[in-house]
């Protein structure tokens, strides 16, 4: 496995997101035993780089990883988010990165990680109500206590960016970015290049869509995020199937799979760029990470580029909300 720098971060060129282990998608949480097989694997395989956040389970994704790596601490990048449950009464789903929120996040996240140390501690989702300053200042505060090591954004705008650069450096912005959800390329990421900070694409798998593996919605448990996706739905499913169909055509040329090749277009945008696709099957985290090897030809390349757009928005209505591009 190749590494690469986020910042001062060295980290796999492939993480492991492992919010899928406990939340959110059908059958979350309902095997440990191969969720932390999962993450036992994927470490033998040289994977570096694992993310989690408070709010997936709410916390019992943070648990899992706790117990998982016990033994094994030194052997990964951890990083987990906050800002997504507000400690002081208002309870998960709600946006608070003021810092009394950040200090008591800061030390559930530590304790249920088993950990005395946050590698990338992101903020979920920017607060609109806290001025991104005082976010990042009382970051900067636990960078210099040592319970974290580096500071890191999710679905952050350039302007956002920028003013928390100013405060403290940024090791890390975290957003959605694969083939079928690229708005982060034309504002976001050259921003993100002039300043130095690298970028960490969740979903890069369009959420399962792009390995060709979802054809039907039918098999999604009722509490699948997924269901209330807008891409995911009605004529923008089908339409989307397309774009599946296209991954999946360069796959067989390939003579790789389509999750590798959408893996491997990823990281043919730059070397400053470490996806971190989610599985709690070690089935597929020997799939994902054997696609740091894929090497795709500029001609296909450029044909993957050439993909229209995904039919709908990325998130509902409410999710959107709380999003910067």
């Amino acid at each position: 496995m190749k590494h690469i720098l986020l910042g001062d971060l060295e980290v796999s060129r492939i993480g492991l997101g492992a919010m899928g282990m406990s939340h959110g998608y059908t059958g979350a949480g309902t095997d440990e035993a191969e969720s932390v097989r999962t993450l036992h694997r994927a470490l033998e395989l040289g994977v570096t780089f694992i993310d989690t956040a408070e709010i997936y389970g709410p916390y019992t994704n943070e648990e899992l990883l706790g117990r998982a790596l016990r033994g094994r601490r030194d052997q990964v990048v951890l990083a987990t988010k906050f800002g997504l449950v507000s400690h002081g009464g208002a309870g998960p789903w709600n946006l608070d990165s003021g810092p009394a929120n950040i200090r008591v996040a800061v030390e559930g996240s530590l304790k249920r990680l088993d950990t005395d140390r946050i590698d990338l501690y992101y903020q979920h989702r920017v607060d609109p109500n806290t001025p991104i300053e005082d976010t990042v200042g009382a970051l900067a505060d636990l960078v210099t206590q040592g319970k974290i090591r580096a500071i890191g954004l999710s679905e952050a705008g350039p302007e956002t960016i920028r003013r928390a650069h100013a405060v403290h450096p940024v090791t890390a912005v975290q957003s959605e970015y694969s083939l079928w959800t690229r708005g982060l390329e034309e504002r976001v990421l050259p921003v993100l290049r002039e300043l130095g900070i690298g970028l960490v694409p969740f979903s890069p798998l369009g959420r399962g869509f792009l390995t060709g593996k979802v054809r039907s919605t039918d098999g999604f448990a009722e509490d699948d995020f997924r269901r209330g996706n807008p891409r995911f739905t009605g004529e923008n499913f089908q339409r989307n199937l397309r774009i599946a169909d296209e991954v999946e055509a360069v796959a067989a040329e390939a003579g790789a799979t389509p999750a590798q090749v959408a893996l491997a277009w990823l990281l043919a945008q730059g070397d400053d760029i470490a996806p971190i696709p989610g599985t709690k099957r070690v089935s597929r985290v020997e799939e994902n990470t054997a696609a740091d090897g894929v090497r795709l030809t500029p001609r296909q390349i450029d044909r993957l580029s050439s993909l229209p757009p995904a039919a709908g928005d990325t998130h509902p209505e409410s999710g959107l909300r709380m999003m910067e591009r």
